[in-house]
């Protein structure tokens, strides 16, 4: 059974930092590229970061480019999200979430999605 737990969410002030983390089990972890998504309330999942299974490729959506960095522990079966300058609107729910293919930013593109974490941003 397939298990993604994420945690580190938490509430900070804008500017603050946050280091998410995924810990994956079940699965081949290696073979595995690994995404992060966020929904905010009220909104649709949106992409945020990816990370190939070699941890050679990163892909950023816009707006967190240059804040937020994406990394993975492969003996660890670990996926990070280092979060830096947080803004009130990167306020949401944030999913770590694994494909089988290459890693793209489409919630379809996904085969196993974690609980999700809160975190919350205060101006």
């Amino acid at each position: 059974q397939v298990q993604l737990v994420e945690s580190g969410g938490g509430l900070v002030q804008a500017g603050g930092s946050l280091r998410l983390s995924c810990a994956a089990s079940g699965l081949t972890f290696s073979s595995y590229a690994m995404g992060w998504f966020r929904q905010a309330p009220g909104k649709e999942r949106e992409f945020v970061a990816a990370i190939s299974w070699s941890a050679g490729r990163t892909n950023y959506e816009d707006s967190v480019k240059g804040r937020f960095t994406i990394s993975r522990d492969n003996a660890k079966n670990t996926v990070y999200l280092q979060m830096n300058s947080l803004k009130p609107e990167d306020t949401a729910v944030y999913y770590c979430a694994a494909a089988t293919g290459l890693f793209g930013i489409a919630t379809i593109e996904y085969d196993y999605w974690g609980q999700g974490t809160p975190v919350t941003v205060s101006s």
